[in-house]
Order: C-alpha cells, then structure tokens, then sequence
C-alpha cells in the first residue's frame, strides 16, 4: 500500500509564494518520475512540471521561471516552489509519482489527494 499525502495549499495574493510538499509512504522499492499536475476551476488537469531521478526537470510554459520542482528520493517527497504567483495559478494541485513497490513489480502512477491553492486580488 502507498499513500501520498500533500501540503502547502493555501490562499496568497497575487505576487506572492507558496511551496507545496507531497509526502510517499508505505511498500516503495524505487521511484521514476515525480510529478506535479493542476486542474483549474472549470478546466481539465494538466501536467505542470516533472522531475526525473537525474535531476532534470520539465515544465509547462506558463510557469517557466516562476515555479521550481525538486525531489528529494531518500526522502520520496516531491516539492513545488511557487513564486510570483498569478490568479490564473488557481486550480487544484496534485504529486504523482511513478514507481515500484518491488523490484519484480511494474512501474505504477500513485497520487496525492490534491491540494487547494488560490491566487485572489
């Protein structure tokens, strides 16, 4: 059994920073990817930014050089550093991580509960 649990979530206004944490716990063997998703008010989910076990990471364009992503595997968390945060930031945000419960087992997506984050004037 794995869980996932978030944290950071909250109300900012405009300009200001927030940093989301997603906690793994339980049978893990080996982490992949580690991802954060959001889904707006109204809009369908979409990937926001992933970090890889090599430390590289990728980003939606709409969050370049604003956001930041880091992992920390002995810790199997999974950050989101948000700075200068705008209203259209507004949206649920979920961690998903891929990985492994067992070394013989296949790799699998688990997710967080989703976390509230609102961007108000």
């Amino acid at each position: 059994q794995v869980q996932l649990v978030e944290s950071g979530g909250g109300l900012v206004q405009p300009g200001r920073s927030l940093r989301l944490s997603c906690a793994a716990s339980g049978s893990i063997f080996s982490i992949n990817t580690m991802t954060w998703y959001r889904q707006p008010p109204g809009k369908e989910r979409e990937l926001v930014a992933t970090i890889l076990q090599d430390g590289s990471s990728n980003y939606v364009d709409s969050v370049k050089g604003r956001f930041t992503i880091s992992g920390d595997y002995a810790k199997n968390t999974v950050y989101l550093q948000m700075n200068s945060l705008k209203p259209e930031d507004t949206a649920v945000y979920y961690c998903s991580i891929n990985l492994k419960t067992a070394w013989n087992e296949n790799w699998g997506d688990y997710w967080g509960q989703g976390t509230q984050v609102t961007v108000f004037s």
